[in-house]
């Protein structure tokens, strides 16, 4: 029996392959590290090696014998608030801080799916936020605004 052939995995595949091939080229100026150190190109090619590989394995499998989603219509939603959600997190940092930004990047994301439950997308956001909080601000240093409208700069 011939196996049909999973254009859905076959299309996902190739495009992962895609994106490790367009961060491999951002990535081709940087020096990759001499002798025994890395350098600061080490990392990106790594991942983009990795991911390329991952993707070329994903649309390979789309080769085997058995039964599978053919590819369908989709709908725009998911990308369009995922990306709204970036877009608000970036115009939202400065003048609202991190403890604003971050659960309001997370409930504008969640707008991507229909199987939402928004008591659990707030306490994820919560937590989530206050791990970016304990992470960047205080373990790294860096000069993020956690709540300038209250604390200040």
């Amino acid at each position: 029996m011939r196996g049909k052939l999973l254009q859905q995995d076959l299309v996902a595949g190739l495009a992962v392959v895609a994106a490790a091939a367009f961060a491999w080229w951002l990535a081709r100026k940087l020096p990759g590290g001499a002798g025994g150190g890395m350098g600061p190109g080490t990392l990106p090619k790594g991942l983009a090696v990795l991911l390329g590989l991952l993707g070329a394995l994903l649309a390979a499998s789309s080769f085997l014998e058995r039964e599978g989603l053919r590819l369908r219509r989709w709908s725009l939603r998911g990308p369009l608030f995922i990306l709204g959600a970036l877009v608000v997190f970036g115009l939202a940092v400065r003048p609202l801080g991190l403890s604003v930004a971050g659960p309001l990047a997370i409930v504008v994301a969640a707008f991507a799916s229909d199987e939402v439950r928004w008591g659990e997308t707030l306490v994820f956001g919560v937590l989530m936020t206050a791990f970016c909080i304990g992470l960047f601000k205080f373990g790294l240093g860096l000069p993020i605004p956690l709540a300038p409208w209250l604390l200040g700069y």
